[in-house]
């Protein structure tokens, strides 16, 4: 069961999901949990299947004194590169909540704001602590949900599944189709698929 950071305070959790995924946007949550909260269920959200996960993000998000959870989308990564975007959607997310946090928590090693605000990063942080995973299964199933909301558009990339990360049928159709309007060419997708051996 993961540990609460600090039950005297309202402590605010971030994390974020997609940075290394080939398409799509990256999005980070940041969610207060209530005092004395404890829900043995939540954990790292890559390590909870779907259904849980989806479980669990209607309980979080039900109890929060509140969250957010920011998108920044492909172009902006292409723009400013993925980790400026991750810190930005951090941000963002942190902007619309901070006025009910006493204290920020943060996922990762290093963070990068103009903002006024006390925080602390934590390597892996979202198996530690409960409101770091909380936001970790916030931005997952959002992202997800619009993964597969984009796989309508171009289900041969299969990101209905792969959730846009470079799974070998993911990178299979980048040679056959070419890139599409969602896919970061920062990352140079085609070069580097056409020297991956599949």
């Amino acid at each position: 069961m993961l540990k609460a950071f600090n039950n005297k305070f309202f402590i605010c959790g971030v994390d974020e999901a997609g940075r290394g995924s080939l398409a799509g946007p990256v999005t980070a949550a940041a969610v207060i949990l209530p005092k004395n909260y404890n829900n043995q269920l939540i954990e790292d959200s890559k390590k909870l299947s779907e259904l849980n996960r989806r479980k669990l993000y209607k309980e979080i998000t039900s109890i929060a004194i509140d969250y957010s959870i920011i998108d920044i989308s492909n172009n902006i990564i292409d723009s400013i590169n993925v980790l400026e975007s991750t810190f930005l959607a951090m941000n963002k997310a942190i902007s619309k909540i901070i006025k009910k946090a006493d204290y920020i928590i943060i996922d990762g090693n290093q963070f990068k704001t103009n903002n006024k605000f006390d925080y602390k990063c934590i390597i892996k942080g979202d198996a530690i602590y409960q409101s770091i995973a909380a936001a970790s299964i916030l931005a997952k199933v959002h992202r997800d949900n619009l993964m597969v909301k984009f796989d309508k558009d171009y289900p041969h990339y299969d990101w209905i599944n792969n959730k846009g990360y470079g799974t070998i049928k993911h990178k299979t159709a980048i040679k056959k189709y070419g890139i599409s309007r969602y896919h970061r060419k920062s990352f140079n997708l085609i070069n580097k698929q056409l020297k991956i051996k599949i």
